[in-house]
């Protein structure tokens, strides 16, 4: 009898102490996420000055007549992949970024490891940043990945492109982020 009262005024301190320390890993978690918010807000104030330099209003008015024209400027493809970034949907524009590297490659051995870990990361069902293409589609890349060659994903890549111009692009235009750089210079 007596070894379970021990065994109960044991527990409840731990019990005690267990809460107390959920009650501080839970305040601790909140101080970091409103560091979190606060280092991002800084971060894009910070990305937003360094990114306007160099920029003219000529050329962010240019990124709203086309979607190829945001993406022929490198000041351009950065902002609007910030802002794809921010609503958790850049796997496209990073997919469609790595074939036009992949295309840029002279070696055949390169090319066809960069073309296995492209297909691994972005086209496989159940791929860390999968996109979003059909089965036909993803059936003639495995056939292409055979043969080789720059072209090996232009029929994804032309995929995704016209996705994003759908899509993200309308998106962007009327983002905070866009009209904050407008604003900006």
């Amino acid at each position: 009898m007596r070894s379970s009262s021990i065994t109960c005024h044991m527990s409840s301190p731990v019990t005690s102490s267990t809460r107390v320390h959920s009650m501080d890993t839970d305040k601790k978690k909140q101080a970091a996420k409103k560091e979190e918010s606060l280092k991002s807000r800084l971060q894009r104030k910070s990305f937003q000055r360094s990114s306007t330099r160099g920029l003219c209003f000529e050329e962010l008015t240019q990124w709203s007549h086309s979607l190829d024209k945001l993406m022929a400027s490198k000041y351009g493809t950065k902002i609007f992949q910030a802002f794809l970034k921010s609503e958790f949907s850049d796997e496209n524009l990073e997919f469609w970024l790595v074939c036009e590297e992949y295309k840029k490659i002279k070696s055949s051995f390169r090319m066809m490891c960069k073309a296995q870990k492209i297909f691994k990361h972005y086209i496989q069902a159940e791929a860390p940043k999968e996109i979003n293409i059909d089965h036909k589609t993803r059936d003639l890349i495995r056939r292409n990945m055979k043969t080789g060659g720059a072209g090996c994903f232009d029929e994804a890549q032309g995929i995704v492109f016209r996705l994003m111009e759908r899509d993200s692009y309308p998106r962007f235009l009327r983002s905070d982020i866009y009209r904050a750089f407008l604003d900006s210079i």
